[in-house]
């Protein structure tokens, strides 16, 4: 009997760790989207002003 109680609560232990990883990895992908887009404005700023201050 206690085999059984112990296996469920694995089971919905295990159930309760996915969901909520997947959760936060779910509302981590609009958080990396959007540092990735920063970071590429940013890369372009500078790559624009150093077009600006090329000698030749």
């Amino acid at each position: 009997m206690n085999k059984i109680v112990a296996l469920i609560s694995l089971k919905v232990f295990l159930l309760v760790a996915i969901t909520g990883g997947v959760m936060l990895s779910m509302g981590g992908c609009n958080t990396v989207q959007g540092l990735g887009k920063d970071v590429s404005k940013l890369g372009d700023k500078i790559e624009n002003k150093a077009e600006e201050k090329k000698k030749y």
